[in-house]
C-alpha cells in the first residue's frame, strides 16, 4: 500500500515538472524576441563639383557669373579701402607720379560695395580685357577713354552714372575724388541692359591639391618689405595662426573701412618689368606681355620663378613649367625693373 501511494506522488511531482517546464516554454515562445538595433552610418559628404577659377576654392555651386574688374584707389587719403577683403585677384600697379592703384578682381564674392573707385588706365583695362571682366572705373583722360571705348573690354564708368544712388554714391566721410563707390549688388542688371555679357565659363588658374600644399618649396619668408616710393613703404607679415599674409602701407594695416577686418592673401606674386614715363603727367606705359622675374611667397616660404603672359593671364612658371597657387586670394604687386627684386628685404 505504502509503494502504491509512493508512486503516485512520485508521478504527481514528474507531471507537475513537466507542466512547468512546458508553461516557461509557452512564455519563452510568446516573449517578444530582442531585435538588434541597425547601426547608424555616418552620411559621405560628396565633393563639390565646381570650382571658383581664380581661387581655386571648390563649391557645390555652378560658377558662371562673369568676373568685375574695380579700379581702386590707394592714395592715402582713400585708405582704409572698401571691398578689398572680397576680391579673388588684386593687382597694384604705379598709376602716374607716386601713387599706386588697384585692379581687383571680383567674382567668387561679391561685396556690396567696392570703393573708392578712380580712374581708368590703358594697361589696367587690357588687363581686365584679357581676363574677360567687366571693368569698372570712374573716368579718364581724353585719350584713355577714347582708346577704352574704341578697342577695350566692356565698361561701366562712374562719370556717367555718378552719384545717382543706383550704380555708383558719393560718400560723405571723403572728399572727392576720393568718396566715388561702386553699389556692387547692381552691377551685373546695369551690364545686362548695356548688352554685356554677364554669365562666363572660365578655366581655373592652376591651383595645388592639399596633399601638394605641405610640399611648398622654398626660403623661409614671414616678413617682406619693399617701396615704389621711400615715403610709402608697403609690408607683408605672414600670421602663422592663419597661414595667410597681412598687408601694411608704412605702420597702417590694410583693412576694410567699415569693419576693420584685415586683408588676407593666399598667394604673394611680386614681378618686375618694364615702365616708361610717356607724359609730363608722369602717365607710364608698363609692360605685361614679355614675361620676366618674379618671386611667389605662400605659406611662409618665398620661390624665385618667372612670371608669363599667358593667353593674357599673369602666372608663375619655373623651369618651364607652372607653379600652382595656393587655393584663396592673390595679390600682385607689379615693380618697376629700376627698383628691381633684388631690392625687397624678406625675413
Amino acid at each position: 500500500m505504502f509503494k502504491k501511494k509512493t508512486g503516485i506522488i512520485v508521478f504527481i511531482l514528474l507531471l507537475l515538472v513537466v507542466l512547468v517546464a512546458c508553461k516557461e516554454k509557452d512564455t519563452a515562445e510568446s516573449a517578444p524576441k530582442e531585435t538588434e538595433e541597425p547601426k547608424e552610418t555616418e552620411p559621405v559628404e560628396e565633393e563639390p563639383k565646381f570650382v571658383y577659377p581664380f581661387t581655386g576654392i571648390k563649391t557645390n555651386e555652378q560658377v558662371n557669373n562673369r568676373a568685375v574688374a574695380v579700379m581702386v584707389n590707394n592714395y592715402y587719403k582713400a585708405r582704409p579701402q572698401t571691398g578689398l577683403s572680397k576680391a579673388d585677384i588684386v593687382f597694384e600697379i604705379l598709376a602716374e607720379g607716386n601713387i599706386t592703384r588697384f585692379i581687383a578682381f571680383f567674382q567668387s564674392q561679391q561685396p556690396e560695395v567696392v570703393g573708392p573707385v578712380r580712374s581708368a588706365r590703358e594697361y589696367y583695362f587690357n588687363l581686365a580685357k584679357d581676363y574677360n571682366a567687366l571693368y569698372i572705373y570712374h573716368g579718364a583722360a581724353t585719350h584713355v577713354e577714347a582708346e577704352l571705348q574704341a578697342t577695350g573690354p566692356d565698361n561701366l564708368s562712374g562719370s556717367i552714372y555718378d552719384n545717382d544712388g543706383y550704380l555708383f554714391k558719393r560718400a560723405d566721410f571723403r572728399e572727392a575724388p576720393h568718396n566715388s563707390y561702386l553699389q556692387f549688388e547692381n552691377v551685373y542688371e546695369e551690364a545686362a541692359e548695356q548688352g554685356y555679357e554677364v554669365e562666363v565659363e572660365y578655366e581655373p588658374l592652376p591651383f595645388l591639391t592639399e596633399e601638394e600644399i605641405p610640399n611648398i618649396q622654398g626660403n623661409t619668408a614671414t616678413d617682406i618689405s619693399f617701396s615704389y616710393f621711400s615715403n610709402d613703404p608697403i609690408h607683408y607679415k605672414y600670421d602663422t595662426a592663419s597661414e595667410k599674409y597681412l598687408r601694411y602701407n608704412g605702420d597702417m594695416q590694410t583693412v576694410e573701412y567699415e569693419t576693420d577686418e584685415a586683408i588676407q592673401l593666399d598667394n604673394l606674386f611680386i614681378l618686375e618689368t618694364a615702365h616708361a614715363v610717356i607724359d609730363d603727367a608722369g602717365r607710364r606705359e608698363i609692360d605685361l606681355q614679355s614675361g620676366g622675374n618674379a618671386l611667389l611667397i605662400q605659406k611662409g616660404k618665398v620661390q624665385e620663378v618667372q612670371w608669363q603672359n599667358v593667353d593674357g593671364r599673369i602666372l608663375p612658371y619655373k623651369d618651364g613649367q607652372p607653379v600652382g597657387l595656393v587655393p584663396g586670394q592673390t595679390w600682385v604687386n607689379v615693380i618697376p625693373e629700376r627698383i628691381g627684386l633684388n631690392s625687397i628685404t624678406i625675413q
